[in-house]
C-alpha cells in the first residue's frame, strides 16, 4: 500500500472510530465532513439528520452553493420522480448512488441535475441514507464540480464502508438525547405558508416554537427551520399525485418530530386549509405525544422491526397470547422477542419495560 493509501486508510479508521465516542449529531457531521475530506474531493456537501419513522429531514447541514438552492432541493426530493431520490434509496438493500452511474454517464437524464446542480456548476453527486440496525437515521449528499471527472468506485466503497458507523453514530446521539433531557409542554403553534412555500403568518406561539427550533446549521435562505418546509413539501408533493391519479409519495406521513434547543420534542404537521385570503398551507407545531415519541424511542434502541410491535403491544398493557394472536406469531416467538427487546432496554420484566420507556426524560407522560 502507497503512502498515500495508508493515509486515506488512517483517515477512514479514525472517522468510524470517531462514531462511538459519544458525539452529538450536530458534531458528528462536522467531524464527518472534515474527515472525508481528507480522502476524497468534495466540493460542496449536504449532511441532515431525518426522522426515522418518517424519513423527513430534522436538522441539516447544507454547504454552499447548495444553501441558496434549498428549496428547489426540497422541491426535487418530494415532487417528480428522479435519479437517487433519498426515498428511493432508503428502499434498497444498497442505499448509495452516484449520479454518473444512475443515469450511465448522461447526467441530463436527471431533473435535479439539468434544472438545478449545472447552473450552480455542479457536476456528479454521491448520495447515501444512512442506515443503522433495520432504521434510517441520516442521509448524506456530495457533490463535484461540473467536470468530465466524477466519483470513483473506490471512493464510492469508502463511503459506502463508513456508512454503517455514522448511522450508528447519528442513532446513539437519539438515544443520548432523549436519554439527557428533560421535558417541557408549550401550547399549539401555527404557521401559514402559501403554495410557494412563502410565509403568510404565524401566531405567538409558533414564534416561540420556532426560536426554539432554530439552530445555525439551518440553510441560511431559509425563514424558517427546514423540518417546516418539509412538512409543507411534502403535503405538496401528495397534491400533485392526487391531480396525477398517482400514489401519494408520502403515503400519508406528514409529521416529523424535532429536538428542540430546550430539550423538549415538537411534533411539525402540515395540512391544507381554505380562507378568505384563499388557499394555503398550515404547519401546526406542538408537543409530540407520548406514542409518537415512543416509536422513535423504540428504535433507537435498535429494535429491529418485529421486536417494536412486540414491545407497542407490550406497552399497550397486552397479554402474550394476546400479542401473538395481533403480531401473528407464536407465544415462543413473542418471548423471544422480549428476551431481546429486555436486554436492549437493560431490564428484566415487562413493568420495568414501560417504566423505563413511560420516564424516559424527553416522553411526555
Amino acid at each position: 500500500m502507497s503512502n498515500l493509501g495508508v493515509v486515506r486508510h488512517r483517515q477512514v479508521a479514525l472517522l468510524m472510530e470517531r462514531c462511538y465516542v459519544g458525539l452529538d449529531a450536530a458534531a458528528l457531521r462536522v467531524e464527518v465532513l472534515h474527515r472525508l475530506r481528507s480522502v476524497m474531493s468534495i466540493d460542496a456537501a449536504f449532511f441532515a439528520s431525518i426522522d426515522p419513522v418518517t424519513l423527513l429531514f430534522t436538522t441539516a447541514v447544507s454547504e454552499e452553493p447548495l444553501r441558496g438552492a434549498a428549496a428547489r432541493f426540497l422541491d426535487n426530493e418530494f415532487g417528480a420522480p428522479d435519479v437517487n431520490r433519498f426515498v428511493d434509496l432508503s428502499l434498497r438493500p444498497d442505499p448509495i448512488g452516484s449520479l454518473d452511474a444512475a443515469t450511465q454517464g448522461d447526467r441530463t437524464a436527471s431533473v435535479r441535475y439539468t434544472d438545478i446542480m449545472a447552473p450552480l456548476g455542479l457536476g456528479d453527486e454521491l448520495r447515501v441514507v444512512l442506515r443503522s440496525r433495520s432504521h434510517s437515521w441520516g442521509v448524506m449528499c456530495l457533490h463535484r464540480s461540473n467536470a468530465d471527472a466524477g466519483f470513483s468506485e473506490p471512493e464510492i466503497a469508502v463511503l459506502r464502508r463508513i456508512a454503517p458507523h455514522v448511522a450508528e453514530g447519528l442513532r446513539r446521539a437519539q438515544v443520548l438525547d432523549q436519554l439527557s433531557r428533560s421535558s417541557m409542554m408549550m401550547d399549539v403553534g401555527i404557521v401559514l405558508l402559501d403554495d410557494e412555500l412563502h410565509l403568510a403568518s404565524m401566531n405567538a406561539v409558533a414564534e416561540q416554537w420556532l426560536a426554539e427550533m432554530t439552530e445555525e446549521d439551518w440553510p441560511s435562505p431559509f425563514e424558517l427551520p427546514v423540518p417546516i418546509y418539509t412538512v409543507a413539501a411534502r403535503l405538496l408533493a401528495d397534491e400533485v399525485a392526487d391531480t396525477r391519479g398517482e400514489p401519494r409519495p408520502t403515503q400519508g406521513r406528514l409529521e416529523v418530530r424535532v429536538r428542540t434547543a430546550a430539550g423538549t420534542w415538537a411534533s411539525v404537521r402540515a395540512s391544507r386549509i381554505d380562507g378568505p385570503s384563499g388557499r394555503q398551507i398550515a404547519v401546526v407545531i406542538e408537543s409530540a405525544s407520548a406514542q409518537r415519541l415512543v416509536s422513535v424511542l423504540l428504535a433507537a434502541r435498535g429494535l429491529t422491526p418485529a421486536q417494536e410491535r412486540v414491545a407497542a403491544l407490550v406497552l399497550r398493557g397486552l397479554t402474550t397470547r394476546q400479542i401473538a394472536a395481533q403480531a401473528h406469531i407464536s407465544a415462543n416467538t413473542v418471548q423471544e422477542h422480549l428476551t431481546a427487546i429486555f436486554e436492549k432496554f437493560g431490564v428484566h420484566s415487562r413493568r420495568a419495560l414501560v417504566t423505563a420507556v413511560g420516564t424516559a426524560p424527553g416522553t411526555p407522560t
